[in-house]
């Protein structure tokens, strides 16, 4: 049975494609079929975290507009067979997606097979991150560890909790999970950033995930691969174990705590 998924936020820069892409790489990697949807029509920025933006020939306002086929307008990821990927448009306006449309999209989605649809939404609440989170099954809300972010992820639960096709139905609700990105120990410890027992208390959502804090995030992006892709990275093996979290294993969070320096690192400077 196919589930839809949104990655969303209240504030922009979280690190929502980031997370929407580790997320989709993460599942296709142990075995799921999954397409990642860019809802962020005018900016397009998942197929270039994606590393396919030069093979983007239809987009997903194509597909909505009759313009392609849904199959046509797919991108097969070249380093996991059962990934693909459907860019947002960048010349059109966020007007252009339609519920009817975005519906039409998803059930062919799901009517193909795919067991997991992720959707990555834009920040805040205009009609994109509506639409996003409209159908899902799934929520995977994303927050910096500052008040800010908290805030206004705030808005998005309620959201969630009101404006879904579940709450409109009284069906039951969309299940949300909180990942935590840009974590620091450090910043934590000096009190310039929230701890994650902070933000959970305030949001009132189960933690899915902590992200640390890494260059590794930027280097993958700007590389176009998906930061799980590094074995090496703490933050990749902080998003698996979120993707083994949401597929209902038990995992203990890890990264909470600042790394203790060897002796050679502290006389030295390293």
């Amino acid at each position: 049975m196919s589930e839809i998924i949104v990655v969303t936020s209240g504030k922009g820069g979280v690190g929502k494609t980031t997370t929407s892409a580790s997320i989709a790489c993460g599942l296709a990697r142990r075995g799921k079929r999954v397409a990642v949807l860019d809802f962020d029509v005018g900016l397009r920025n998942l197929d270039l975290v994606m590393g396919c933006e030069r093979r983007v020939v239809y987009d997903f306002v194509n597909v909505i507009n009759g313009d392609c086929t849904l199959k046509q307008a797919l991108i097969k990821d070249k380093r996991i067979d059962s990934l693909f990927v459907l860019a947002a448009s960048q010349t059109r306006d966020k007007e252009a997606l339609s519920r009817e449309g975005v519906r039409r999209v998803l059930d062919e989605l799901i009517a193909d097979g795919f067991d997991y649809i992720v959707c990555d939404s834009p920040a805040g609440i205009e009609k994109g991150a509506h639409l996003a989170m409209y159908f899902a099954d799934r929520a995977i809300v994303v927050v910096n560890p500052e008040v800010s972010s908290v805030r206004d992820s705030d808005r998005i639960l309620g959201l969630l909790a009101s404006k879904t096709e579940r709450a409109e139905k009284g069906e039951s609700p969309v299940k949300e999970h909180l990942l935590l990105t840009r974590y620091s120990p450090r910043r934590v410890g000096s009190g310039e950033m929230m701890s994650v027992d902070d933000v959970k208390e305030i949001l009132g959502i189960e933690v899915i995930g902590v992200i640390p804090e890494s260059p590794d995030v930027l280097s993958a992006s700007n590389a176009g691969t998906p930061v799980i892709l590094n074995s090496e990275s703490d933050a990749a093996m902080a998003y698996e174990d979120a993707v083994a979290r949401l597929l209902g294993d038990t995992v203990p969070l890890r990264f909470l705590e600042e790394r203790k320096r060897g002796f050679l690192a502290r006389v030295f400077g390293g």
